[in-house]
């Protein structure tokens, strides 16, 4: 081999080398720290994983609209009821990545490349609220506006809106909320709640936008370098055709400043600010909800922040 290549070569071994040594240093203590800090961590079943994270997941359902039996699925599924060694160790039950944001520590294994670098969470409960701040975001928006109980075409959302690579994954998620009667965790909302409720989530999404480089694409590795190295899973990638399609249209984009709505005959447009509902702009420009729905091809009353509505007829 010419010697010239050669050395580099050589410096690219010492350096993996190096990696893994750090690797397995940092292994070994964030081990010691997962058992020092819980030393009777339980072996779970899944039985006893549900009894036992229903109540977060009840508690954000309720707080976004993600349905319980959906956030339920995906951690059975997505941390083997709990018992991975990226639950056991990093209280990381849904496989998050670190991100440039993120000040906590790393756990390293290999996924879409080798050695990802996955967060470390203090408990289980704080993995499960992250989860909620990961998916609300643009890619995902379109899924606040299912119902809080529709889990079937959540779990279709989610593959189509790309958050897994394996194309059974919807059915996957739909046999584990059936088999574990997961569905009985969702509740219904009135309509009232449910515009109050996306009003709330879109406007969190919106504040979110200018930031999503930075909150969610994946790192290296954290501030901390505390890594772990584990072996890889295994994914298929491949579209699936029964998915629910985003509607474009219907995608939250950056708020422009509103401003003071005009008295009603001097403007043909207005946008919709927090705390709008179709009856008070209705009554603000004297229509008709049914006035507003039409001029607008409204299908029903749920109406988004920043959305602009014709109310001239």
């Amino acid at each position: 081999m010419n010697p010239r290549f050669l050395l580099p070569i050589l410096l690219l071994i010492a350096l993996s080398s190096c990696k893994t040594r750090k690797y397995s240093r940092n292994n070994r203590q964030i081990e010691k720290e997962a058992k020092r800090s819980n030393p009777d961590a339980p072996n779970y079943t899944t039985l006893s994983y549900i009894e036992s994270f229903k109540g977060v997941a009840i508690e954000e359902m309720n707080l976004y609209g993600i349905p319980a039996s959906i956030t339920l699925a995906q951690g059975i599924i997505e941390s083997g009821s709990g018992n991975s060694s990226l639950a056991r160790y990093a209280n990381n039950h849904f496989g998050v990545k670190c991100t440039s944001e993120w000040k906590g520590k790393g756990y390293y294994k290999d996924d879409d490349q080798r050695n990802d670098c996955f967060r470390v969470y203090k408990d289980a409960r704080q993995s499960y609220k992250d989860h909620s701040e990961f998916l609300k975001r643009k890619r995902y928006s379109f899924l606040f506006q299912l119902d809080k109980n529709d889990y079937k075409n959540w779990a279709y959302g989610l593959k189509q809106a790309g958050y897994a690579t394996n194309p059974k994954y919807p059915d996957m998620l739909i046999s584990t909320i059936e088999k574990y009667q997961l569905y009985k965790y969702d509740q219904p909302e009135s309509e009232r709640q449910k515009i109050i409720r996306e009003d709330r989530v879109f406007t969190e999404i919106n504040a979110n936008i200018p930031k999503e480089t930075k909150k969610f694409t994946p790192v290296d590795s954290p501030p901390s370098q505390q890594v772990i190295s584990t072996k890889p899973d295994s994914s298929a990638v491949k579209p699936d055709s029964n998915v629910v399609k985003p509607d474009s249209a219907t995608q939250p984009q950056a708020r422009p400043q509103p401003t003071s709505a005009a008295p009603a005959g001097t403007q043909k447009y207005y946008m919709v600010k927090q705390g709008d509902t179709l009856y008070n702009i209705s009554k603000r420009f004297n229509l008709s909800i049914e006035d507003l729905k039409t001029l607008n091809n409204l299908n029903d009353t749920g109406i988004k922040i920043g959305q602009v509505l014709l109310i001239v007829k």
